[in-house]
C-alpha cells in the first residue's frame, strides 16, 4: 500500500502490529524493481508493506534516518526493530530478514 505522508504512515503503523515500510523515491530503478517483490513478500508473510516516498514529506527523512533508497524498515508495535538498506533484495532475502527479526 502506498502512503502519502508521515500522518498516513502513522495511521498504518497504528492499525497493524507489524509493518514493513519501504522508503523509495520516484525514478529509482531499484525501488521500482523491488515493488513487485514486496507484494509477493506481503502475501507470503502476512506482513503488510507500506511504501512511502520521503521526498513527498521531507520530515520523514530525518524522522526515519533515511540515507538511501530503497530502505526497508521492519516496524513492530510502532517501533523500528530492523532495517535493510542494501539496495535491491530478492523475495527470499526479505522474507528471511522478516523471520530473523520477528
Amino acid at each position: 500500500m502506498r502512503v502519502a505522508d508521515s500522518e498516513e504512515l502513522g495511521d498504518v503503523l497504528a492499525d497493524h502490529d507489524r509493518v514493513l515500510v519501504e522508503f523509495y523515491t520516484k525514478g529509482c530503478t531499484l525501488c521500482q524493481s523491488i515493488e513487485p517483490v514486496l507484494g509477493n513478500v506481503a502475501r507470503e508473510t502476512g506482513v503488510p508493506v507500506a511504501m512511502v516516498n520521503p521526498g513527498e514529506d521531507i520530515d520523514l527523512v530525518d524522522e526515519w534516518s533515511v540515507r538511501s533508497v530503497p530502505t526497508l524498515v521492519l516496524v513492530e508495535d510502532g517501533s523500528e526493530v530492523a532495517r535493510l538498506a542494501d539496495g535491491f533484495q530478492g523475495g527470499q532475502a526479505i522474507e528471511d530478514f522478516i523471520a530473523e527479526h520477528t
